[in-house]
């Protein structure tokens, strides 16, 4: 089926009504958690305030389209996950920043069409910043539209990354391209919470980001930020973006291919590997 622009424009609002009640959730634990548990690996952590936030955006998503299939970070799989439609959430995207009142976290509300990106809306409860994109619609930040950076060399660049939950338990666990990068360019900062991550190459505060270990609510919403911005978004090869991979690469476009030919190059460091590789 294809979507009109008025169809994901009402998608659009839906996603932003979800995002801000989330995000309102997010907003009155800040600074006031009772209940911090860990969910499995080290790191992987989740709060009253995922619980609560998740909660209200569902309470959104079912008031509005109670047929579209979810998955949601907290309550997984739910209908269809196959169907056309599928909304992905992650109620708070960096829950460890947030346990510990570092500020760099969000609440993020994507929808997939036919396993592509197509509509997002990220709210930042710190700074109360909204990103918002839909497919051929364009980005903004509190309305205001943005675009990607103009930087145009890995040399000159400022990058961004993360580590998965499973860093101790991989050679692929991304330290050794974090240090070869380090290294190639102005710097690269470990943000914590991939959609703000996404956002931030979409409005030009960052020129690139590259990750692996990422779930599909990670990155639903940014990723249509970033192309609706004007940047682009592919595996780490420059194949087919695939949000199922766990991988992506997200670029202001310019610094994409020297960026790839660096990830492809980057040999694992052997000091962490885990034991019996």
């Amino acid at each position: 089926m294809t979507y009109s622009s008025e169809d994901l424009q009402r998608f659009l609002d839906i996603a932003t009504e979800a995002a801000c009640a989330g995000g309102a959730v997010l907003q009155h634990y800040w600074g006031n958690l009772s209940n911090i548990q860990q969910k499995g690996r080290p790191g992987d952590l989740v709060t009253e305030a995922d619980k609560a936030a998740e909660k209200e955006v569902l309470a959104v998503l079912r008031r509005h389209v109670p047929t579209h299939a979810i998955l949601a970070e907290e309550s997984g799989s739910i209908g269809k996950q196959t169907d056309e439609l599928l909304w992905a959430v992650d109620p708070l995207d960096g829950t460890t920043n947030y346990t510990h009142q570092y500020p760099f976290c969000g609440c993020s509300v994507g929808l997939l069409i036919n396993n592509q990106p197509a509509v997002g809306a990220i709210f930042d409860p710190v700074h109360n910043h909204l990103f918002r994109a839909a497919k051929g619609l364009g980005a903004t930040c509190n309305r205001e539209p943005i675009s990607v950076s103009k930087t145009e060399t890995l040399a000159d660049s400022l990058l961004v990354t993360g580590f998965a939950y499973d860093r101790r338990e991989t050679i692929d666990n991304n330290y050794a391209e974090f240090c070869e990068l380090t290294h190639l360019t102005r710097g690269v900062r470990r943000g914590g919470a991939a959609s703000i991550d996404l956002a931030y190459v979409a409005c030009g505060r960052l020129d690139g980001y590259w990750e692996r270990g990422l779930s599909p609510w990670d990155v639903a919403a940014g990723v249509i930020l970033v192309q609706e911005a004007g940047g682009k978004v592919t595996a780490y090869d420059e194949g087919s973006f695939d949000i199922g991979s766990g991988r992506i690469l997200a670029t202001n476009g310019h610094i994409h291919s020297e960026l790839s030919d660096v990830l492809a190059d980057v040999d694992p460091l052997a000091r962490f590997a885990p034991s019996g590789s």
